[in-house]
């Protein structure tokens, strides 16, 4: 049975002033996530909202340590990224 592990991060934005200084920040991260750790990775929620964001990354694979590893190391990376914009992270498996 694969193991699939979606990761959910929400961001606060404070320098964020419209939805382009919004937009520009998370494509940046998502385009991060994509090329580094070959992960799917979509915004989810607050589109409309210029100082928030949701964004989850997902991978698949055939064993359950391994898409951990993946995540956690997206989990650390995204920290870096964003710094205190980070406010939130929760780990989910589907079975």
């Amino acid at each position: 049975m694969p193991a699939i592990g979606v990761l959910t991060l929400e961001l606060h934005i404070p320098e964020a002033h419209s939805l382009k200084d919004k937009r520009h920040t998370v494509k940046g991260l998502k385009d991060r996530l994509r090329s580094r750790f070959n992960v799917a990775v979509a915004e989810i929620d607050y589109q409309d909202v210029w100082q928030r964001a949701l964004i989850s990354a997902v991978t698949v694979s055939s064993d359950r340590a391994r898409a951990e590893q993946v995540l956690q190391a997206v989990e650390r990376d995204a920290s870096d990224f964003a710094g205190r914009s980070l406010v939130d992270v929760t780990l989910e498996w589907l079975d």
